[in-house]
């Protein structure tokens, strides 16, 4: 079985912009709820998108501004 790590590339892709976005954050959702479960790598991902959003280096962008 290939693991590919979607949550890893959506976490990526928001610290890339340095926003998470609602389609990214949806994106994480229906992966978390597709998969079931959370790999290590995912979960140090979501960890990491979490510390620099409290550190105020990643903006949460509400839905209206996308």
């Amino acid at each position: 079985m290939k693991t590919t790590y979607a949550i890893r590339q959506l976490v990526e892709k928001a610290l890339y912009i340095k926003r998470l976005t609602p389609d990214i954050e949806n994106e994480i959702n229906y992966e978390l709820t597709r998969m079931g479960h959370i790999s290590d790598v995912d979960y140090e991902a979501l960890e990491l998108l979490m510390a620099e959003m409290d550190a105020g280096r990643v903006q949460l962008v509400p839905s209206w501004l996308g």
